[in-house]
């Protein structure tokens, strides 16, 4: 049987994709192999939020192609929707297959009869075969106008220690939205992956119930604008109609919700969290910046008042939760007043972490166009500046539980010694001796130790 592999690469949504894609391969027959260097086939499923992320992409397809010179290397996602005839005339590439076309990939790259088979199945959804515009062209090219695209794939990814097959995990990632309708000003997600798009609500307690039913206690969803969900629906529905519904109809034991926009974060959303046990006390907000005048300049639909007056909330009605961020430094025009304005904001709020970017400027944004770009060096610095403060208030945080007692769910046996879980707060736990995946453990925490928490099994 012919075999194929799937390398993911970016966002929770790409390793989701990234999952449908191997749904698509199996539906047909097709075997997944263990390493690239041993398939047939193989799909890179790309991001390109920024420059490096293109560049990983491209070290991809040299080393597969060194490694592994007779497969087919399928080029899709976010990389190959923005610049496909560059990633076409890469070589080693054989198909490049944009998010448009993503939804019927497997099909595409299986087709029995070839080049005229392909460009038939493509044609008959209205689309387009770039390659056949392109006669140079060394691969073939599927994409069209993303924002004629209504599909969105939906599997449940997984992350943590198998349970059961050597495919399984213990918190399986679901995404239940696509696109995103605002439009940044740094930003070319909404170019590549096309206007929000939701996932039925009927579909996403089918997928979840399925999930309990194989066995799994932790469920984290996702989406590129998640707490857009429901907007599109021909009945529309609010973000927390759905996070109700999964906690009404099924008996899903921790639901993770991954991050949400500051506009979405509702005070009803805000106390669902709070009163539900089965909700983890996670709360991820996007902030970029905390200058007025930056956030303004990227087209964020928030001021930095708006944002201390949301996390001040989540913080008051859950004491203990995570709270994350993305921070961008190096905007273009970003000055020292501006970066101070995001320092001090960021010292204020009750973060437990932060995901710290460096601006790169992506082709076709309006970012891209402005003056006074920031000098790398200076934002590499910015970087290292905020990387430290958060690695300060995050070691605060972590040292606020020892003592204490916190329940963790296991994921994988690290030494043979200890077993690595993560607690219902996003922390990392080392739990003294060897346990099985997927059990929810009370630990007592000991010490902190290399941003982790180490613990013994509670009494009792």
């Amino acid at each position: 049987m012919t075999s194929f592999y799937v390398e993911n690469f970016g966002c929770r949504a790409t390793q989701a994709d990234g999952a449908a894609i191997e749904r698509q391969f199996e539906e047909r027959g097709l075997v997944r192999a263990a390493a690239p260097a041993r398939s047939e086939i193989v799909v890179l499923n790309t991001c390109t939020v920024t420059a490096s992320a293109d560049q990983d992409a491209r070290a991809a397809i040299r080393r597969i192609r060194r490694e592994n010179p007779g497969c087919q290397i399928v080029v899709t996602g976010c990389y190959a929707q923005r610049a496909s005839e560059e990633v076409a005339s890469l070589p080693g590439v054989t198909c490049v297959v944009g998010n448009s076309h993503k939804h019927r990939l497997a099909e595409i790259v299986v087709a029995s009869s070839g080049r005229d088979e392909r460009e038939r199945i493509t044609s008959q959804a209205g689309f387009v075969s770039l390659s056949s515009l392109m006669p140079e062209a060394r691969s073939e090219i599927f994409v069209s106008d993303i924002f004629a695209h209504t599909e969105l794939l939906a599997a449940p990814v997984f992350d943590g220690a198998g349970i059961g097959t050597s495919n399984d995990r213990t918190r399986p990632n679901l995404k239940v939205q696509d696109g995103c309708d605002n439009r940044c000003s740094f930003c070319v997600i909404p170019h590549v992956r096309g206007q929000s798009r939701s996932l039925p609500l009927s579909q996403i307690v089918s997928e979840v119930n399925a999930l309990v039913s194989a066995g799994y206690r932790e469920v984290v969803i996702s989406g590129i604008n998640l707490g857009r969900w429901g907007r599109d629906l021909a009945t529309p529905l609010r973000f927390e109609n759905m996070i109700r519904e999964i906690l009404d109809r099924t008996s899903l034991e921790k639901l993770r919700i991954s991050s949400v926009e500051p506009m979405d974060w509702s005070d009803e959303l805000i106390d669902l969290m709070a009163n539900s046990p089965r909700i983890a006390k996670h709360a991820h907000v996007p902030m970029q910046s905390g200058s007025d005048r930056v956030l303004r300049a990227m087209h964020r639909k928030y001021r930095p008042w708006h944002y201390r007056e949301k996390l001040q909330k989540i913080r008051a009605a859950m004491p203990t939760a995570a709270v994350g961020a993305d921070v961008m430094v190096g905007f273009p025009g970003e000055g020292e007043t501006d970066f101070e304005e995001t320092r001090l904001l960021i010292e204020e709020l009750p973060f437990t972490y932060l995901h710290v970017f460096t601006y790169s400027s992506r082709p076709g944004t309006p970012a891209a166009l402005m003056r006074d770009q920031v000098p790398v060096q200076v934002a590499r610095e910015r970087n290292c500046i905020l990387r430290e403060l958060a690695a300060r208030k995050k070691l605060s945080f972590m040292q606020s539980f020892v003592g204490k007692t916190v329940e963790a769910i296991t994921l994988n046996v690290c030494d043979g010694k200890s077993t690595e879980t993560l607690t219902d707060n996003y922390l990392k736990l080392l739990l003294q001796g060897q346990h099985q995946p997927n059990q929810w453990m009370k630990s007592r925490v000991e010490q902190v130790a290399d941003s982790t928490l180490i613990a013994t099994l509670a009494a009792a």
